[in-house]
Order: structure tokens, then sequence, then C-alpha cells
């Protein structure tokens, strides 16, 4: 449609064939049967439903319900049940003025009509909302069985690239330059122009139950709307979607990396632990008192080494938040993984994360009050307020404002006020009770015993070097678990921003064990080296030092949003990092409470078998 014309005609030619298949469905999704009309029966359905997701935009944050740009509506629309997931991601499925049953076929089926007055302001609103959502392409997300509709399409090398969505249309520019998929068409050549992609051929292949063992058939296989978009198809199969998406080669290598990192950093470990370290203790052993006196290294600040730490107060709360994420983390991937989460239970993955984080109050509250007693603190209803409000206060609050922002700009991914104060009873009546819980039996346990005292006055600290010094170590911990991930969070960002399927969840628990792994040998092996230099201040240092692959994670994600998104508009940037500093928040605590108790065990094991007298 020209710029100027003031109809819109929504027409669908659907034409349904139904053509024998085969597939298989992802872990955690229930296949539905199917049978023709005068056979169904309670194990089969004769009615294919089609459900229209949120529309969004890789050049907009903002994503928008479907009602929003006004296209045909189903006359006895529905809302299914949506759960916390859904919400809190802004989805909004709803039913489609699309109907199928199956085994018939239809044939230039006409949904609606669509016509606009341009002198009437709320239907010109309207047009120019939706030539608005055509110039920053936002797109389509339809369901079908519970199976998202996917465009794909031919790039170079005749490689297939597929895409979840497909859009509402494009605009050729004024100087005749098409944008986005007006470039597959070179009839799309008019100035100034806007193409509504508004004619669908569909096409749905099913694979029968003979001799499967159950009844009916199962939708399998392709979906093609054509329509503008001439020659250019759709599916919907889960199967076709995983096998297309040329992600896996890069998987392997990002894990393959990962691993070579993870054994040079264990191999120096070794080194450090089964050759020097050995060594050390056994002549520190053998010699007596007054020549251990002359001695240089690590043993020479073991009336030091537990002295306990500046602003403990705020590092036991730290370990505390860092300990809940942790353990959230991990049973979250870990159930992923066998599949109860899966891309097919829609709002899951962030359900089950949120459920943990609030049933998992106990063990921050305990981290948190055994260490803040080891450190010597006994303030102790300040460190449990702070354990249960600081840090999810701080994520609130930043929430707070981004869907403040959505709220303003209308967006579908605003959360009613309904949720929130759904959230905040989750918090205020759950998790902080679990906190005190928590702490009371923290406190209630003596603190860690260390296996050497402490002297009453402090050890001077030699002149360090430049790579002995804290600040250099910090920097330098974080840049070898960053190298661990970056490829793996390259996926995670493009999922977020760019809409990309994400269902490798495999590979992102084996990239977070590796993780692990790869803090706590980094924050060991400059631990030693710092205790070597007799600079022992290490508590604060520790927790920084693999924390700090936080930063690195911030600084990719700038480079994220500058290099990969054409993100525009004041709103969407400031939800973008908006959103990225909640991120950075958590995982700064996760990492930084991995290297900590790292070398916190590290240090505790080194002195105890340490002879002084």
């Amino acid at each position: 449609m020209g710029s100027g014309t003031p109809s819109f005609l929504g027409l669908l030619c659907a034409l349904l064939t139904l053509r024998p298949g085969s597939g298989f469905y992802l872990p955690g999704l229930a296949p539905v049967s199917f049978c023709p009309a005068g056979s169904s029966s309670s194990d089969c359905q004769v009615n294919i439903q089609l459900f229209v997701n949120r529309l969004d935009s890789i050049e907009s944050v903002l994503p928008y319900e479907y009602d929003f740009f006004d296209f045909c509506k189903d006359d006895q629309e529905k809302r299914p049940s949506e759960n916390l997931g859904q919400v809190l991601f802004g989805e909004r499925i709803e039913t489609s003025p699309y109907k199928f049953s199956f085994m018939k076929t239809e044939t230039c089926a006409k949904v609606c009509t669509k016509s606009y007055d341009v002198s009437k302001q709320e239907e010109r609103t309207k047009l120019e909302f939706l030539k608005k959502g055509m110039q920053l392409n936002y797109q389509h997300h339809w369901i079908v069985d519970n199976m998202p509709v996917t465009w794909c399409y031919t790039v170079e090398d005749n490689q297939k690239y597929c895409n979840p969505g497909f859009p509402i249309g494009c605009y050729v520019d004024g100087n005749g330059h098409p944008k986005d998929a007006c470039v597959i068409n070179v009839s799309f050549n008019e100035k100034n122009t806007f193409y509504v992609f508004n004619h669908v051929d569909i096409t749905i292949t099913y694979h029968s139950g003979e001799g499967e063992g159950w009844t009916g058939a199962r939708l399998v296989a392709r979906l093609y709307l054509l329509g503008v978009l001439k020659k250019v198809p759709f599916q919907y199969l889960w199967d076709y979607i995983l096998v297309s998406m040329p992600h896996t080669n890069i998987q392997w290598f990002s894990i393959m990396n990962s691993l070579v990192i993870v054994l040079f950093l264990s191999g120096m470990v070794a080194m450090i632990m089964l050759r020097t370290l050995h060594k050390d203790i056994a002549r520190y052993n053998q010699v007596d008192q007054e020549e251990a006196q002359e001695e240089s290294g690590w043993k020479q600040v073991h009336g030091d080494v537990f002295r306990p730490p500046r602003n403990g107060m705020v590092l036991s709360v730290f370990l505390g938040q860092g300990a809940q994420i942790f353990i959230m983390t991990f049973i979250t991937l870990f159930l992923a993984c066998l599949g109860f989460l899966s891309p097919a239970n829609r709002g899951a993955l962030m359900t089950c994360a949120v459920v943990l984080w609030v049933l998992l109050g106990t063990p921050a509250g305990y981290v948190s009050a055994r260490m803040y007693k080891t450190f010597g603190g006994e303030k102790w209803k300040t460190n449990v307020l702070l354990t249960a409000l600081l840090c999810p206060g701080i994520i609130f609050a930043d929430f707070f404002v981004m869907n403040l922002i959505l709220w303003v700009e209308g967006s579908s991914a605003a959360i009613p006020f309904g949720t929130l104060v759904a959230v905040l009873a989750l918090w205020f009546g759950i998790s902080v009770p679990l906190t005190f819980v928590g702490a009371y039996f923290g406190f209630k346990k003596q603190a860690i015993e260390h296996p050497v005292r402490t002297n009453q006055i402090p050890r001077q600290i030699p002149e360090q070097s430049f790579f002995t010094k804290p600040l250099p170590g910090i920097i330098m911990g974080g840049i070898l678990p960053f190298g661990c991930i970056f490829i793996q969070l390259f996926f995670i960002l493009n999922s977020i921003w760019s809409h990309q399927m994400y269902y490798m969840f495999g590979f992102l628990f084996l990239v977070f064990i590796i993780l692990v792994i790869t803090c706590s040998e980094a924050t060991v092996l400059l631990c030693y080296f710092h205790l070597c230099a007799e600079d022992y201040h290490w508590w604060w240092r520790s927790f920084l030092t693999s924390s700090f692959t936080a930063f690195y994670l911030l600084v990719y994600a700038v480079h994220y949003f500058f290099s990969k998104l054409q993100i525009i508009g004041a709103a969407s940037t400031i939800l973008y990092f908006g959103y990225t500093m909640i991120m950075v928040l958590i995982f700064f605590l996760f990492t930084g409470t991995i290297g900590f108790f790292a070398c916190f065990w590290f240090v505790s094991k080194i002195y105890s078998v340490v002879k002084v007298d």
C-alpha cells in the first residue's frame, strides 16, 4: 500500500493441505493428536487453533500486543492462562481469526477488511502506528500446536537461515532504497511506499498415529506464508528449527575453547599444589622456628591471614546473595537440561528461577550470618535486613523504573500492577521470612574456626610489584572466566534482544560448570601469588578477582549494543542498559561468591598443615 492509501485489506487465502510426514518433539512438550470431523474422541481434536503473540523488533526494545496494530481480530477472542514467567517476559498470547479443521481444505477465505479515513484523528493514528511498525520492522509471532512460526530464507552460499517470526510489512524510502524484507522482491520499488504482507498460504502436514501407539495424527511439518512474500516459506517445526539453525558447530567451538582454558588453569594450579606448595610445606615443617622467621613467603603472614576484613558486613551480605543466586542457577539449568524448561513450556524458565530464588532465602541468610559472625560482627539485625533487602531492592527498583517506561510507551512488556503486587508479596511474604530463618541458624552456630591464631598487631606489608598490587590482579582475574563464556553470551544476548530462539541448555550447563571451575582456579592462583608476596588482604580481593568478570560482561553488552543491534530511540536505549545492569549485578554476586569460597577453602587448607608454635 502507498503511504497515502487509506485502505488496508486483510485477505487470507488459506490452503490447508495434509500430507504424511515425520518428526520429533522436544522434552517437556506434550504432543496433541488431531482427528477429522466425525471421528473425534477424548484423545484427539478436530479444530486447529492459530495463536498470535506480541510483536517485537530488533530496532526497538518495546514490544506491543497484536491488537495494538489493529489487525484482524478473533470475534471470540480468548487468552490462555499465563504463568509468572510469561507475564514478566511480556508475552501476550491470544487467539487469532485464522481457524482450521483437520483434514478440511479451505481456499481464499477472507478474514476481514480494514479501511481508514485519514480525516479522522483516531483512524489516522492507527494507520500511522502501522506504518511506524513497518519502518521499525516489527515481527509477527504466530503459534500453531504450541510451535512457533519461523521464517526461513536462503542467504549467501545457499545456507538457510531461520528467524522466529515474520515482518508485518516493509518500507521503500524516498530515495527508492528498500528496507528490511522489501529487498527480497524487485517489484517493491515504488518510492516512499509501505507494503503490507496480508496474504498467506498455509500448508500443514501431519504424521499418522497408525502403528505408533497413539490415536489420530500429529502436526509435524510446514506452514507456508507466501502472500506478498512470494516463494519465501515459513515453517513451524521444532525439529526443523533445531536442525536448521547453524549454531551447534559454534557452540562446540565455544566449549572446546573453554575446556582448553580450564585445562591450562588446572595444570597451573596442580603444579602449584603438587610441587611448589608441597615443597614449601615440607621445608617449613622441617626447619626450626628461628630459621622459619627468616624465611619469606606465604607462611610469614600466618598471624594475619585470617584477620577480619574491612566492611565485613557488606562482604557477608554479598556472599549470602551470591550463594542464593548460585543455587538458583544450578537447579534451573539442571532442570532445563532434563527438558522440563524447554522452549515449548513458555515462561517456565523465568517462573522456575523466580520461585527458586524466593524459596532459597534460607541459605542466603545462613551464609551471610555465618560469614558475618566469622568476621567478628555483632550487628546481626542490620546484617539480616541487608541480606534480605539490599540487592533484591536494587534489582526491584531498577525493574520498577524500566516498567514505568514500558507503561508510558504503552508496551505489552509492561508488568500489570497486580503482578507487581504479587512479586512484592513473594519477596516480603516468603523470601524475607526465610532469610530470617536462615540467619537465625547461621548466628546460632559457632563462628568458623581458623587453623591459625591472629596476631594482635598487624604485620607490615612489604612493597609490592606491579603484578601483585590489588588492581592489576583483580583486572587480570576476570579475563579467563569471561573468555570461557563470551561466545555463549553472544547467543544469550541474541535470544533476549534479537529474538532468536535459545534451546541449547546442555551447552549452557556445561559452560556453567566450566565457569565455576575457571573462577575458582583463577582466584586461587592469584591468591597464592599475593600470599607469597606477603600480602594477606585476600578476603575482598578473592571476591573482586572473579566478580570482575561482570565488568567484562558490561563492556561486551555495550559493544553488542553498538555493533549488533539497530536499536533507536531514547526509551529503548534506557531499557537496554537498565536491564543490562540487572544482569551485571546478578553476575557480579554469582562469580564473586564462587571465587571467594574457593579461595577461603584454599587458604584454610594450606595453613591447616603448617606447624605454627
